[in-house]
This record gives structure tokens, sequence and C-alpha cells, in this order.
């Protein structure tokens, strides 16, 4: 009997010690001051619970947060403008005009190969991006004779662009480019390398250009990832008449 009590009383307090375990952990998890963080320590409790402590099914429950939606603040046609105006170097030329002309991202920018590059067809073939899918964009007329020049100035054989002292540029290098000429051109705003895939595609949308055409030249499997461009566009939103214009007011 005394065994029995003994063993439901070593019960008790051990329910009692995991009870205030997984209220601290939950508590700790609270604690994080960012949305991925929190995500961060989730996936790491549950490796841990999974992996070390054999109870994979702990913390399942425990669903990751959504992340906060921020939508970017792009940059209009004339600062893009501007940024070409102040671009002196031929290479740093090109990283431009690929970014914005193409709406490339800074991984398939630096994997672009010469022979992706079909002049007959006017389009580029971006190979085994994001999710392991191929797809096709325009190749602008306007594009051809940078490449021309770059090319016959740089002499880079496999990859568009070389680096100096590997085959290929850096992720690093692109986006110091870019932030480079948004700071020489007088640009406030944070300029990174996808903020200009941002601005090809907004852009693209504020000239009248289809959305379903938009999701495949950016290769989304949704084209509620493409909707997004709407949002973000001023244009759009400044040309929209509130119903306020019908209504006169006397001053």
């Amino acid at each position: 009997m005394k065994e029995k009590e003994a063993r439901c009383t070593f019960t008790l307090q051990e329910q009692k010690t995991r009870d205030r375990l997984v209220k601290e952990i939950k508590e700790w998890l609270l604690t994080a001051n960012s949305i991925n963080s929190r995500k961060h320590r989730i996936s790491a409790l549950k490796l841990f619970y999974t992996f070390t402590i054999k109870q994979p099914l702990k913390f399942k429950y425990i669903e990751y947060p959504r992340a906060d939606k921020k939508l970017p603040i792009v940059l209009s046609q004339q600062e893009i403008q501007k940024m070409f105006d102040v671009c002196e170097n031929l290479k740093h030329k090109v990283i431009l005009s690929l970014l914005y002309s193409c709406g490339l991202r800074v991984s398939e920018l630096i994997n672009l190969k010469w022979e992706q590059i079909d002049r007959n067809r006017m389009v580029i073939n971006i190979i085994q991006a994001k999710g392991k899918k191929d797809r096709q964009v325009m190749l602008t007329s306007s594009l051809i004779p940078i490449l021309e020049k770059y090319y016959y100035q740089y002499h880079s054989k496999n990859y568009v662009l070389n680096g100096q002292f590997y085959e290929k540029y850096s992720k690093t290098s692109v986006l110091n480019v870019v932030k480079q000429l948004a700071e020489k051109s007088g640009i406030s705003k944070r300029v990174y390398t996808h903020l200009v895939r941002h601005c090809c595609f907004t852009h693209m949308v504020e000239s009248g250009t289809d959305l379903n055409l938009i999701q495949r030249i950016a290769g989304h499997k949704s084209v509620k990832t493409t909707a997004i461009y709407c949002h973000i566009s001023s244009s759009l939103i400044s040309k929209i008449n509130s119903p306020m214009s019908m209504i006169k007011v006397n001053l």
C-alpha cells in the first residue's frame, strides 16, 4: 500500500514537473523578438524532442506563427533611371539591366550562362531556378547591344558574369553594386537586389501587362503571389477615383 502511494506521489510530482517544463518552454517561445526567431525556436524544439528525447508528438500542436506580410517600398521608374544614369562601369550596367529587365533573382543572375540567351527567339532560358523549375523570360532588344559590348570587353566564356578571382560573380558583389548605384543616385530608400525584381514586376503591372504572364515570367507557383504587385503599385492606387470626387465642397 505504501509502495503504491509512493508511486502515485512520484507520478504526481513527475507530472507537475513536466507541466511546469512545458509552461516554461511555451513562455520561452513567446519571448522571441520576431516571427522568424520564434519559428527557429519551435523547429529546434521539435527536432530536439523528436531525435533526442524520442517524443516526436510532444509539441506537435504548437503551430508555427504566420509571418508578418510587409509590402516592399519599390522604386519609381524615374529612380531606376537615375541608377542607370550614374552607372559608368559596363559590368555594373549589365547587372542592373538583367535584374530590372528580366526580374531575375540574384542566384539566377550569377548562374546565368551565355548559352541560355536565345537571340533568335528573344528569350532568356532560366535553368533549374527556385523549386528546380525551368522558365523563360523576355530578352529586351535594348539589352542586346549592352551584352555585346560587355562580351567583347570582358571576354567571359561560360558564365555571363565572371568574378575577379572565381568563375562566377558573388551575391555579395551584386548587392554592393546595387547599393552603391542607389547611394550614388541619391535614393534614400533601402535598395537591395530583390527589390529590383519587385520593381520590374510592379512596373509591368502598371504598364498593363497581364498578371498571368507576369506569373510565368516571375516563376511563381500561384498567381496569388504575383498579385502582391497590384498592392504595392502606387501608380494604380493613385488612379483610383475616391468617392470624394463626386462631392462638391463649398469653401
